[in-house]
């Protein structure tokens, strides 16, 4: 055996599930509540389980492909090994900038939330501070993040209960003035528009993001094949249940709620329904979320640099290197943390819609994956396999890739640019090898053809 220290596997099913609804945030809901209500046209219930279906799709494909590599890397391991090198390599640069920004959307959140609580303060010095302490929290351990993920969940999901639990007591007593406590109008009513139900979609496909990042720690996870894919379902059916039952009563309560700022608009909600004593509760659990949020995603796109770096993708020796004591990918966590000072200077909307091109592109790809693994590699052909490892997968890429293709012009402009950077980096970095090897290929294929000539 050798000393060179390995990820530890330490991580249980409760933990992983935790870490991913800390990466979540179920309290993101409010956190983009204006933006999404406006993109859906106030339909968000309908957007909401239109997201869903979407996601779940998606989410069944990641369960499927992490049992067959149990690995760091997510969607860029799954599309390397069942597709092709370069397709995986497409995948994850894309993700690259979902992973990337999610921590600086968590950052900046923070930065601002403390900012409007104290005014006094700067929002660059809460967000440096919060840097600091996510790369110091990280660089501790994973189970310390797991301890921290666990306790910021029960408390932003006891408030959605408040929450939820207080608008239906109104609607009971008719202290709203609705006339109906269950209705199928926010999801069949006249006023339904599909379009903008899936405009609405494609935007808060993001509320769901964190499903997929706990396959980062699928080398910390125990018994991973087992654990992660039903990690995966818990995570998506419990955002699920906990989103559409807010929009719902929310739509039910005040069909004709208003509001001048999106970026606040959730806040004067919370206010309607609670007054300022709920709305005093709403922010500081809103400020606890974004920092368990920002602990977790530094965790993952620290475990998918350092996949990055054992593929030879990013430098090897920086990238893969572990704490002796900790066990922890340190130089990846300050990398992270380099890069997350970037929420210094950047703009929150502009950074939700980059990891929304991330994600969505991500998530088509590792649909095509159970596709190109089960279904052509290993040739599962049977009626039922058919069905799980074509039809399924085949369905989800196409509904994820349309969800794709509604976000804004300029979102996809960006993208684009982003992954022909991408290629432009990964042919460098292919002739940056061939030059240290000594010899361009195409010399040794010349050497190789004279020396058959000369035979």
């Amino acid at each position: 055996m050798n000393g060179k220290p390995t990820l530890a596997k330490s991580l249980k099913l409760h933990q992983v599930v935790f870490m991913g609804l800390a990466w979540m945030t179920p309290m993101i809901f409010f956190t983009v509540y204006g933006v999404a209500y406006q993109a859906a046209h106030g339909l968000l219930a309908a957007a909401y389980v239109t997201a869903f279906v979407a996601i779940f799709f998606t989410a069944y494909s990641y369960s499927r492909m992490v049992k067959a590599y149990p690995i760091s890397g997510s969607a860029y391991t799954y599309t390397k090994k069942s597709i092709h090198p370069h397709a995986g390599f497409l995948v994850g640069w894309a993700l690259l900038m979902d992973y990337i920004f999610s921590p600086i959307i968590a950052i900046l959140t923070f930065g601002i939330f403390m900012h409007t609580e104290f005014p006094s303060i700067p929002t660059a010095v809460w967000i440096i501070l919060m840097n600091v302490v996510l790369v110091l929290v990280n660089i501790i351990g994973i189970k310390s993040v797991a301890r921290i993920s666990g306790i910021s969940v029960m408390v932003q999901i006891g408030f959605i209960l408040v929450f939820c639990v207080l608008i239906g007591k109104d609607l009971l007593t008719g202290g709203t003035g609705s006339p109906a406590v269950f209705s199928l109008a926010p999801f069949f009513g006249p006023e339904v528009s599909f379009g903008a139900v899936f405009s609405g979609a494609a935007l808060i496909c993001f509320c769901f993001l964190g499903f997929d990042a706990v396959t980062t720690m699928s080398e910390e996870t125990i018994d991973a094949r087992k654990t992660v894919p039903k990690a995966i379902f818990l995570i998506v059916l419990i955002a699920a249940s906990m989103y559409i039952a807010i929009s719902y009563l929310s739509e039910i309560a005040y069909p004709h709620f208003t509001f001048a700022n999106p970026d606040n608009a959730a806040y004067h909600l919370v206010k309607l329904v609670g007054g300022n004593l709920l709305s005093a509760f709403f922010i500081t659990v809103l400020i606890v979320a974004t920092f368990t949020q920002g602990i977790s995603s530094v965790t993952s796109v620290s475990r998918f640099l350092y996949a990055l770096g054992q593929e030879s993708i990013l430098p090897k020796t920086w990238f893969t290197s572990l704490h002796p004591k900790y066990q922890t990918p340190v130089t990846t966590i300050l990398v992270v943390g380099v890069i997350s000072m970037a929420a210094l200077f950047i703009n929150l909307d502009s950074a939700v819609m980059f990891v929304s091109f991330g994600a969505l592109t991500a998530f088509t790809f590792v649909n095509l994956s159970v596709i190109f693994h089960y279904y052509i590699k290993l040739k599962k052909r049977s009626p039922k396999e058919t069905f799980l490892y074509l039809i399924f997968p085949l369905t989800g890429a196409g509904f994820i890739g349309w969800l794709l293709t509604l976000l804004n012009p300029f979102t996809l402009g960006v993208g684009i640019a982003w992954v022909i950077l991408g290629f432009i980096y990964l042919f460098a970095k292919n002739e940056w090898s061939k030059a240290k090897k000594g010899q361009p290929e195409s010399s040794k294929n010349e050497g190789a053809f004279a020396a058959r000539k000369s035979m």
